[in-house]
């Protein structure tokens, strides 16, 4: 997955800085994720909704909100939330990229999306991530001088939201009622019941502007800003399987490798998250926290055991089958770890240590004793079990 920083103009020469995350190979699609997150501090929200589209094969570009608290030094531009952002973000893609197929929206980053449905007829779909129903909440939260102007600085501590007279019209309630009414596309409201800002009944009242059903999803637990990587994983899983279904034309046009061929890119997301593709499937690889991932994906040991699983009750199956025997279910229980071995002839080191992995079958139905001592011994027989207990020969080639 490639990223890369993205400065985008607006049609009053404002100045935005936007986050590009492509897909490996070509993306069959793109999708512009607008929000709020960075208001309390770093999130893990932004991230973990991106790559669950870029896994899709999306490329998305990214836009947050929040400016730099206002006494704090910093180089970066101040990013003023705007309805002109969010257009002048896809029409960036249309020129260079797919045109962008998906909004998501989060916070008031979710109701810009909406207020520029009108002015974006290439988009199908329409995510909203606990983002309120025009700016009366983020209005309360300014200080009372502000609030009687009706613009100012929403500061919250590590970011802030600056608001403008332009900003608030453009996201007026009967605007949105007007663009969602008028949208002839998909709407999915994700909504934290337990949100300090942002009430459930705001959610409520998208799905009833919507102009076809719409669908919600509960957040439960969650805060805001999806600060926690739990809250952020199970959204971005949310979001991913929903944009798949309602964007799913395009993304029938991307080729599967072929069969035997695996692809592995550096998801540059953290220090080892990478992304497989696999015929036309795929998959994240990561490791935990403690060793300095993000968990955002089995590790490589865990995939390569887990397909010694997936072997081994796929042949259970078929032997089964093929003798008529009454298998009902397999359940296949794996670990993997490393052990000492003593006076091994294999071993440079006599006290070195091996790979272990050990292995339980779960055998449910009327079988005989005859019958599951067969299908045990037939484990060993997989295909993967028979790789890993040979010599494997692996040949490296750097690409030109």
């Amino acid at each position: 997955m490639g990223t890369r920083d993205v400065t985008l103009r607006g049609a009053e020469g404002e100045v935005a800085t936007a986050r590009l995350d492509l897909p490996p190979g070509r993306a069959v699609a793109s999708a512009v994720l607008v929000g709020c997150f960075a208001c309390l501090g770093p999130s893990p929200g932004p991230s973990r909704l991106a790559h669950a589209l870029v896994a899709r094969g999306f490329a998305v570009l990214t836009l947050d909100f929040t400016s730099p608290p206002s006494t704090g030094a910093s180089n970066r531009p101040d990013t003023v939330p705007s309805v002109d952002a969010v257009v002048a973000a896809a029409a960036w893609l249309r020129e260079r990229h797919p045109p962008a197929r998906l909004l998501v929206g989060h916070s008031l980053g979710g109701t810009a999306a909406a207020a520029a449905l009108p002015r974006l007829p290439e988009v199908a779909a329409l995510a909203l991530v606990n983002a309120p129903v025009g700016g009366a909440p983020v209005r309360e939260r300014l200080p009372s001088p502000a609030r009687e102007a009706g613009e100012g600085d929403v500061d919250f501590g590590p970011g802030r939201l600056r608001l403008t007279h332009g900003f608030m019209r453009d996201i007026d309630e009967a605007r949105l009622r007007q663009a969602l009414g008028a949208f002839p596309g998909a709407v999915l409201a994700m909504q934290a019941p337990e949100d300090r800002y942002v009430s459930l009944e705001h959610a409520r009242r998208w799905m009833a502007m919507a102009r076809r059903s719409a669908s919600l999803m509960l957040l439960e637990g969650a805060d805001h800003f999806l600060s926690h990587d739990a809250d952020a994983g199970f959204a971005s899983d949310i979001l991913g399987a929903w944009a798949t279904r309602q964007v799913a034309p395009v993304r029938e046009r991307e080729a599967p490798l072929p069969p035997g061929v695996v692809e592995v890119h550096e998801a540059r997301e953290g220090r080892f998250a990478q992304d497989i593709r696999v015929g036309a499937h795929r998959l994240r690889s990561d490791e935990p926290m403690s060793v300095g991932g993000e968990d955002t994906g089995p590790t490589p040991f865990g995939l390569l055991t887990a397909a010694l699983g997936a072997c081994t009750a796929m042949t259970l199956r078929l032997y089964a089958a093929r003798k008529g025997w009454p298998l009902e279910h397999v359940h296949v229980r794996l670990s993997h770890q490393k052990v000492h071995v003593k006076a091994c002839e294999e071993c440079e080191e006599k006290d070195g240590k091996m790979d272990q992995l050990r292995r339980t079958v779960k055998l449910e139905g009327p079988l005989t004793e005859e019958q599951r001592a067969r299908l045990v011994a037939i484990a060993d027989r997989c295909p993967v079990h028979r790789t890993l207990a040979s010599e494997v020969s692996v040949r490296t080639d750097e690409e030109q």
